[in-house]
């Protein structure tokens, strides 16, 4: 059989590669490019300086973790949320709004309510920590404490006393004298009392149309029809008359002054 010039020059090109490949095996393991290693763990600490700078960074870890419950937890947002919940089930709309439009305007209201807490936040703790003036536990205590005046004047003393009793502490002189700790949790169940008392104010009314209609419909002798597919056409024009939005959202903000 023959075999054509460049099927020749083919094997003899793969012959001479596969040669330099095995002489200079040892030459590219030695003079190789040098690949990057990783290395992960836990070394000794040799200042009092690195030490602390990984404590400072573990910390700002768990801030950051703990960041979506503190703007729930510490903030307007608990009663605003609660709230747009209520009047979608006093709607009756099922997912209408939808909940990524409901937590999407609660966000936008809470920093619009706590927009003066956090520029005085920003003015006596983070400037000057940032430009070196203060330390990092006064400009903790600094940003902490307007955020505190907000909670104190969101919080009934009925639920101050009870976590001040649960937590055994002394009865406090002073707002000082209350724990963060014991303030937080009071808030939040402040909160969710107001809450629900704006949504039984408003739950009031579509009540009433839900009973009328579904009153009428007993009338007519119409029972295999759903009240609240009648009612919902009713419901929703009385919220549109009425700029249910605006009077909504103006009064929950009112609230908070």
């Amino acid at each position: 059989m023959r075999v054509d010039r460049k099927t020749k020059t083919f094997i003899a090109a793969t012959g001479m590669a596969v040669a330099l490949l095995m002489l200079g095996g040892d030459t590219l393991a030695q003079n190789g490019p040098v690949l990057p290693s990783i290395t992960i763990g836990v070394q000794e600490a040799s200042k009092p300086h690195q030490f602390s700078m990984l404590i400072q960074i573990l910390f700002l870890l768990t801030v950051l973790s703990l960041a979506p419950a503190i703007v729930v937890m510490m903030t307007s947002f608990t009663r605003i949320i609660v709230v747009f919940s209520l009047i979608r089930h006093a709607l009756g709309t099922q997912q209408m709004p939808p909940n990524q439009v409901l937590i999407g305007l609660a966000l936008l209201l809470t920093f619009f309510v706590m927009s003066p807490v956090y520029n005085k936040v920003n003015q006596d703790a983070l400037k000057p920590y940032l430009q070196e003036k203060i330390t990092q536990q006064e400009a903790i205590k600094k940003a902490l404490t307007p955020i505190r005046q907000f909670m104190f004047r969101q919080t009934r003393k009925k639920d101050l006393a009870l976590f001040m009793k649960v937590s055994e502490h002394k009865r406090p002189k002073s707002m000082e004298d209350v724990p963060t700790l014991v303030l937080v949790p009071s808030f939040v169940i402040s909160e969710l009392k107001t809450a629900f008392q704006i949504g039984f104010l408003i739950y009031i009314p579509f009540l009433v149309i839900d009973m009328v209609v579904a009153s009428v419909l007993l009338s007519m002798g119409m029972m295999m029809l759903p009240p609240f597919m009648v009612s919902l056409p009713f419901k929703l024009m009385l919220f549109v008359l009425v700029d249910g939005w605006n009077l909504l959202v103006g009064s929950m903000i009112k609230s908070f002054l």
